[in-house]
């Protein structure tokens, strides 16, 4: 039941007042972003620089189009790239981790508990500690300048599999049990049952997946020396890198770059707020 807070109508005005300015000084980077896109040079260099436009045009995106219409490798080709890796990188991290997280949440096996802490102890090393022996290891398997050393890394992230596993240990385990008496396997236990039930979590995980492969340059970077085989976001960053006569076409690709990100946010939404807010996910 939720708690009702006895606060009065000016603490009520104070708190939305607060709120409010804290929500527009955090959305202050994406308008910016957004109406950059939408500039001429001549207002793109301004200083101090504007927020808003005066000017609008579409000449930012017309530039880019042409720019990328004319590289060696088409516009479409890095487009397809980076729907490609972080559609199936963040389908195998939520299958992955949601069926790994099953049988550390509801079944008791020597080692699980050991197993859990290697997850956890996972969590607190940052992606560029592991890099080295990540790389020996794709080029070990001959996996270097191919899809695979880019999805693979994500699948095996353990992130997921601690949040999958956390929603998990709230289901009751009569669920399981009912199941179970009804002649389910695990698999339908852990497709029919656990699943639908820890929807929340894996809509979030979705959310927070695709948004870190999408915009990932780092691994891009390091993984493929072949062109036709990099994605989006380092195409963003050669344009970028162009200096002022290419300002104009960054600023608008930076926008297209949002755009993904920021429609699953908005279809994932209600989930991701519930998630938080059971998980107790700060930021």
């Amino acid at each position: 039941m939720k708690e009702k807070i006895n606060r009065s109508i000016w603490g009520n005005l104070i708190v939305s007042f607060v709120l409010i300015v804290v929500a527009i000084f955090m959305a202050l980077p994406l308008v910016y972003s957004i109406m950059n896109a939408f500039k001429p040079l001549d207002e793109l260099f301004l200083f101090p620089p504007r927020l808003f436009v005066r000017k609008p045009t579409f000449k930012n995106f017309s530039d880019l189009f042409y720019l990328m219409s004319t590289s060696f490798v088409p516009f479409s080709r890095y487009i397809f790239n980076s729907i490609f890796i972080s559609f199936f990188g963040t389908l195998g991290h939520v299958l992955i981790a949601s069926m790994a997280a099953y049988p550390l949440a509801k079944h008791r096996f020597p080692g699980s508990k050991i197993l859990f802490n290697l997850v956890i102890f996972s969590l607190m090393f940052s992606g560029y500690v592991t890099n080295i022996p990540r790389f020996i290891i794709m080029s070990k398997l001959h996996l270097l300048d191919s899809y695979l050393s880019l999805i693979l890394p994500y699948i095996g992230a353990t992130l997921g599999l601690f949040l999958m596993k956390q929603f998990m240990e709230q289901i009751p385990d009569s669920y399981i049990e009912s199941a179970r008496i009804d002649g389910a396997n695990e698999f339908k236990i852990w497709w029919y049952v656990i699943m639908p039930n820890v929807k929340p979590a894996w809509l979030t995980l979705i959310l927070f997946s695709f948004r870190e492969i999408w915009n990932d340059t780092y691994t891009p970077a390091l993984y493929i020396h072949n062109e036709a085989l990099k994605p989006f976001s380092l195409a963003l960053t050669y344009i970028q890198q162009g200096g002022f006569v290419r300002a104009g076409a960054g600023a608008a690709a930076a926008v297209l770059m949002l755009i993904p990100s920021i429609l699953i946010f908005l279809i994932t939404q209600s989930n991701v707020m519930e998630t938080m807010k059971s998980a107790g996910i700060k930021g």
